[in-house]
């Protein structure tokens, strides 16, 4: 019996395996175990209406926008995403409210021994205890992001109204396919027969595959860039405002995700709660609705870790993979600083030569190990650093590594910590 959050923790960090510490030993290859776990609590994933998100980049961010812009419009809204940063419950919310601790060690109590016989992962626990919990509160939609790929990932025993898929780049190929077009195929898994799917980029490497997957399944397809004609204007930060006109007027904002990344997103979010309105029977959102949302998301959905500012020259951005990174650097390029320092660390089993590559020579870096078994030994990221011309100490944590940099930073410097979301979530 489990009497305290605390042994809950521990139970669901020790006893189940866990994608996000020990990496591809905990990824089931089929849905047996999570179908399993959500026969035994009553089939929990058919009960609420769900919009379902997967992707290589962006998936949280849409997978909050889409929260935010649904709670504006005045419904109660789940919300499933991953990984948290500090706190489990991060995963699973309602109306940004973290699932309560007693739902939690009450969950775990009941399903004691269906985790015995069935012997689901961290992942897997995580999805069906989400689900039984917006079903109970009954809540008007759940959002529910993918964990890892979309065909074979957890969550894809939903039977979504909509499905949404960001964009295809290299990542965790060493699970989804060596080629983007069999990533792309994981990713299309989530589009079901009879359910509309929007698009997030139009790439050549996906849009036929998608196209003929929609077609397969007899669903609608939308490219999000299409039903919305967005217009951003920038300062050296990012995004300042953003204008564009739609069914209920023209719309002017200052959105609180100011990422030059977060455009795709935006757009991504807006065009699928437009299709939403428009076949789904979602009400249609008023102006001061949607400028609610865009301007207030962080607050609405509790959302952190992203393009955050710790202070005026410390930026952390979680860009674990070819693609975020590439958007990053594009970001810092139109920055204004006299000297880059960067603190970093990945996980072991990254594929860091794409990542490396694009990384500024020029820069100070300070190399570090997450705190989680995963994490790659600082000393042995130096010298794979080194091999790129990318020059600098390992220290012994993320937290030393930051305090190193603070110390030889100037005023007129910036200092960036990225890579893997936990060494992020080490400083927030």
């Amino acid at each position: 019996m489990i009497k305290t959050y605390q042994e809950a923790l521990e139970f669901i960090y020790q006893k189940l395996p866990m994608f996000q510490r020990i990496g591809a030993a905990a990824y089931k290859k089929d849905l047996h175990n999570t179908i399993a776990l959500c026969a035994a609590n009553g089939n929990p994933q058919l009960a609420t209406q769900c919009i379902h998100i997967a992707g290589t980049n962006g998936k949280g961010s849409v997978s909050h926008l889409i929260a935010a812009l649904l709670q504006s419009a005045g419904y109660k809204v789940g919300l499933y995403c991953s990984p948290h940063y500090k706190d489990f419950r991060e995963r699973i919310k309602i109306n940004g409210v973290y699932i309560s601790k007693q739902y939690l060690i009450q969950f775990l109590n009941q399903n004691l021994r269906s985790i015995e016989e069935i012997r689901p992962s961290f992942f897997e626990i995580s999805f069906v205890l989400a689900m039984n919990y917006f079903r109970d509160q009954k809540v008007d939609y759940a959002v529910i992001e993918t964990g890892l790929g979309g065909r074979l990932d957890s969550t894809n025993v939903i039977q979504p109204l909509l499905s949404v898929i960001t964009n295809i780049s290299w990542d965790h190929a060493d699970m989804l396919g060596d080629t983007l077009e069999k990533i792309a195929g994981e990713k299309a898994g989530i589009i079901k027969k009879n359910t509309d799917v929007v698009i997030g980029r139009r790439e050549s490497h996906s849009q036929e595959l998608f196209i003929s997957k929609a077609r397969e399944c007899s669903s609608t397809i939308y490219f999000a860039e299409e039903l919305n004609s967005l217009t951003f204007e920038e300062d050296e930060r990012g995004i300042k405002s953003l204008s564009g006109n739609l069914d209920c007027g023209f719309l002017q904002c200052n959105p609180a995700l100011q990422a030059n990344y977060q455009k795709e997103n935006i757009r991504t979010a807006m065009a699928a709660v437009q299709v939403l309105a428009k076949n789904h029977h979602c009400k249609a959102l008023k102006l001061e609705q949607w400028r609610k949302a865009m301007e207030d998301v962080k607050r609405l959905t509790s959302f952190i870790g992203r393009y955050h500012w710790l202070a005026e020259n410390i930026l952390c951005e979680s860009a674990h993979n070819e693609d975020g990174i590439k958007h990053l650097l594009a970001q810092l390029a139109k920055m204004k600083y006299h000297k880059l320092h960067i603190v970093c660390g990945f996980v072991k089993d990254k594929s860091l030569t794409p990542i490396m590559q694009q990384f500024p020579q020029q820069a100070k870096y300070y190399f570090a190990k997450a705190n989680i078994p995963r994490g790659l030994e600082a000393g042995e990221l130096m010298n794979q650093a080194m091999e790129f011309s990318l020059f600098g100490k390992a220290y012994s944590s993320v937290p030393r590594a930051l305090a190193a940099a603070k110390l030889s930073a100037k005023k007129e410097d910036l200092i960036l910590v990225t890579g893997s979301i936990f060494v992020v979530a080490e400083v927030l």
